[in-house]
């Protein structure tokens, strides 16, 4: 069965997309900005970094040969120490959604985050113009979260650093 290239292409986008969905409905009856915000930043932990995170130490150490026809490369050894580096981002974003994750922690996560995820983005960005490779786990939706899983972490965590130096009242 043949799963046509959108599909592969658009299918990491489902992390981010839960991540909103679940925050747009944990948030809809909530007055409180800090507290919006919290569980902004933990779906984003959870879905997006963490299980999507998660999803590729599956993908990579259950189905190899598939992993490399979808990022357009040979079959490797590589595939096995990514798919490790992506079990610490997951780590990672399940920490960052801990109620006890300070703002400054989550910062640290989403830079560790992001030297792994950035220097993939530039990594696939490169063999898309040098070689090429269009296979639907090169360009697409994985653009998109090695860009965006971070970059948010950071963002939201920043957002926080800054409701608690303005005086909103804190979590209960």
């Amino acid at each position: 069965m043949e799963i046509p290239y959108a599909a592969q292409t658009l299918f990491p986008l489902i992390w981010p997309v839960i991540a909103v969905v679940g925050a747009l409905i944990r948030t809809r009856k909530n007055p409180s900005p800090r507290a919006r915000l919290e569980i902004w930043q933990r779906w984003w932990a959870v879905a997006a970094l963490g299980c999507g995170s998660l999803w590729m130490v599956f993908a990579f150490l259950g189905a190899p040969g598939v992993m490399a026809d979808v990022i357009g490369f040979a079959r490797s050894p590589f595939q096995f120490e990514i798919a490790f580096a992506n079990l610490g981002l997951a780590v990672m974003g399940f920490r960052a959604a801990s109620s006890s994750a300070t703002p400054r922690e989550r910062i640290t996560i989403g830079l560790g985050a992001g030297m792994f995820l950035w220097g993939a983005l530039i990594g696939h960005v490169y063999q898309w113009f040098a070689n090429g490779d269009h296979a639907p786990g090169n360009t697409g939706g994985v653009l998109v979260c090695d860009l965006l899983f971070p970059a948010m972490v950071i963002i939201f965590a920043r957002r926080a650093q800054r409701l608690a130096a303005a005086g909103q009242p804190a979590l209960v």
